[in-house]
């Protein structure tokens, strides 16, 4: 029984552990990145292609965008998110031959994921009598993180084998960071171009970790000891401004070529080892249109592609020869952001928000993403800003990400485990606030 289960650990239950590596908690993200930037920007759905309403906003998705704001300003912002996660499975007996197991095994358990704080910082320096506008925007890009506990009966918390069926206690993180210097030039009273390059810093930790060949006697080891890794790419944008409040907005954002990430782990004996996976942040192409046309309104709609099937990382799927994951195997996907902001008052004003962000793990792809809650698809936003003098505005905002599921069957490299089931559902609740005071001669004008 004992070298069946340690054969079985090289061969067919490779999969039960394919869960980890994209354990996202998110905040009504599409895939990895998240779709918004800062308390006012997020309770518009995220919707700021065309509609430049801060500087966060105008920093995340459109550069040409600076160019259309009052005055100069620097944002601060932090969201506090809270991810609900649960992860089942079940695996009927003798699944992988007479005895193993014995008996059905079925379990069910939320993750200990915790509240996680995402901060924003965005600058947009408009010197008088210039045509040009300079931002610097620092954002959490995206990212995830999750902790499961081990379990005796839910078969994917398992133990690795040969003890068990799974991946044993599951934990993850990665933290995306991005730096965008950006300079925006007004070219006419209706045309605004800008761009400039992106500065990203990942850090990834997995345990275990699938992402590299297993030990050999087919367990995987920890992931947790890497290091920050540094990577770039480039956005640009364009923005106009038509009659009768119509604005028009489109951007590119580029790859995130990522350096490799290094981690120093060991194998089941103690013995040193090192490791190495390098993944991509993928492009993104937006398109927004926004109205002002009705007094004291302002209506902003916007259309995303995210380009994973073509980013390192993403595209590849399955396992290689030698046990080790290749990649997630996602599909590229479209994403939707609609607001709405009404001045109510001279000093308050009101935002509400949705978002739509397709899913990017096919069904096919269910076994090997079973613990990412990249799968949320609907979000409602809603927020406020008071202005508490002429230069200082504090703003706040609450999210909700309705729960969402994907259920599959164990998928092994010899097919399909009839009877198995594995689900993984999540929703988000998550609370936004922060501040933003003007400066410069505009803003003291205003």
């Amino acid at each position: 029984m004992l070298n069946l289960r340690m054969a079985l650990s090289a061969r067919t239950v490779l999969p039960l552990l394919a869960l980890l590596l994209a354990a996202l908690p998110t905040h009504a993200q599409t895939g990895i990145l998240f779709n918004g930037a800062g308390p006012v920007n997020r309770s518009m759905g995220g919707a700021a292609v065309a509609a430049p309403i801060d500087a966060s906003g105008a920093l995340f998705y459109n550069p040409a965008t600076i160019s259309a704001l009052p005055s100069s300003s620097m944002d601060f912002g932090v969201e506090l998110l809270y991810p609900k996660t649960r992860i089942s499975s079940s695996l009927p007996a003798n699944a992988f031959g007479p005895g193993i197991p014995s008996s059905p095994l079925s379990g069910s358990d939320t993750g200990d994921n915790g509240i996680f704080a995402i901060p924003t910082m965005a600058l947009v320096y408009k010197p008088d009598d210039s045509q040009y506008t300079y931002g610097l925007g620092i954002f959490t890009l995206g990212g995830f993180g999750t902790n499961y506990p081990a379990s005796t009966t839910n078969p994917i918390l398992t133990a690795q084998p040969p003890q068990g069926f799974g991946a044993g206690a599951i934990y993850s993180n990665l933290q995306v960071l991005q730096m965008t210097p950006t300079v925006s030039m007004q070219v006419t009273d209706r045309l605004s171009i800008g761009g400039g390059p992106t500065v990203t810093l990942a850090d990834l930790r997995a345990d275990p970790l699938l992402i590299a060949p297993p030990n050999p006697n087919g367990t995987y080891a920890p992931g947790t000891h890497s290091r920050m890794v540094w990577g770039g790419g480039f956005q640009v944008g364009a923005y106009y401004m038509l009659d009768g409040g119509w604005q028009l907005g489109a951007s590119y954002k580029s790859n995130q070529w990522m350096e490799s990430i290094p981690f120093q782990t060991v194998d089941n004996l103690g013995r040193p080892r090192s490791a190495n996976f390098t993944f991509n942040i993928p492009s993104v192409t937006s398109i927004g249109v926004g109205y002002t046309g009705i007094e004291r309104w302002t209506f902003a709609t916007d259309l995303r592609y995210v380009s994973y099937d073509n980013t390192d990382g993403f595209r590849q799927s399955g396992f290689a020869a030698n046990g080790q994951l290749q990649g997630l195997g996602w599909r590229s996907v479209f994403a939707l952001a609609v607001g709405a902001q009404y001045q109510a008052t001279d000093a308050v004003s009101m935002r509400l928000g949705y978002s739509y962000n397709q899913n990017p793990i096919a069904d096919a792809q269910t076994s090997f993403n079973i613990a990412s809650p990249t799968i949320l698809e609907h979000a409602i936003y809603i927020g406020m800003s008071y202005q508490v003098t002429q230069d200082l505005s504090m703003s706040m905002a609450y999210a909700h990400c309705f729960q969402n599921s994907i259920t599959g069957p164990l998928i092994t490299p010899a097919g399909a485990v009839p009877g198995s089931s594995i689900t993984s559902a999540a929703s988000v609740d998550t609370f936004m606030m922060g501040m933003s005071v003007k400066f410069g001669r505009k803003a003291c004008a205003e």
